[in-house]
């Protein structure tokens, strides 16, 4: 109770936040008594879950594939104690396939649109801010896909290069495995069913994650000021079975 009353009060910004993980930890943020502006790209989702939200939460547009839209995001924000960048679109792929959208476009929708966000939000994040970029566990163990496992590790790599330059704001990374999220609940049942029972096989819980255990992660990276530079593996043991 006494961390969460000394934390209350502050504001957040999430890219990606309108649904999914991003808005689990909006939730959480608000519960508390902080203050929330979140980003995406919906205009109807930015609406739902301000509605959800309620008051102490705002909305921007954002799309982190345009670098402009990522800077008219942060113009005129407030003073920002932590920043969660969650938001990203891609397909992946088998590297003999060759695909241009399943290798560049991959990185450039996770990696570079994380990266930009991370820069553009500079100028306003306090000297004491902290920022969870976000990877997924096939950073070290890839079963597939080899250009998502490369980026993922990329992503981890960024938040411990940040954390030495951006010193004293905390950066860490947060890792989830396949987590029961809208994206998978949007799918087809035969494809989501068939891809749960595949991961239960491969994680140590069995099962998929919640999306309210990796806002909890993520708040976890947010809050804890002995924690930067550290990937945070929020997969149910599947990274070291």
């Amino acid at each position: 109770m006494g961390a969460a009353r000394e934390q209350a009060g502050r504001h957040y910004a999430i890219v990606g936040g309108s649904s999914g993980i991003g808005l689990a930890l909006a939730k959480l943020l608000v519960a508390r008594g902080d203050r929330v502006l979140i980003g995406g790209r919906s205009p109807d989702r930015l609406a739902s879950a301000i509605a959800t939200l309620g008051e102490q939460a705002s909305s921007r547009p954002i799309d982190t594939g345009d670098r402009a839209s990522i800077a008219a995001f942060f113009a005129d924000a407030p003073a920002l104690d932590g920043l969660f960048t969650p938001a990203a679109s891609y397909r992946t792929g088998a590297f003999r396939d060759g695909d241009v959208d399943t290798s560049e476009a991959l990185f450039d929708a996770k990696f570079w649109g994380q990266y930009w966000t991370v820069h553009a939000a500079l100028p306003v994040l306090k000297q004491s801010a902290s920022i969870v970029l976000m990877s997924g566990a096939a950073s070290v163990r890839p079963i597939g896909a080899p250009a998502y496992a490369a980026c993922n590790a990329a992503l981890e790599g960024l938040a411990r290069g940040l954390a030495f330059e951006l010193s004293p704001i905390r950066v860490n990374c947060l890792s989830p495995g396949t987590t029961d999220s809208d994206l998978w609940r949007g799918r087809p049942a035969p494809q989501r069913e068939a891809a749960y029972a595949h991961w239960n096989g491969l994680c140590l819980t069995g099962r998929p994650a919640h999306v309210e255990e990796q806002a909890q992660a993520a708040l976890l990276l947010l809050d804890n000021g002995n924690m930067t530079g550290a990937t945070l593996f929020c997969d149910g043991g599947y990274s070291f079975r």
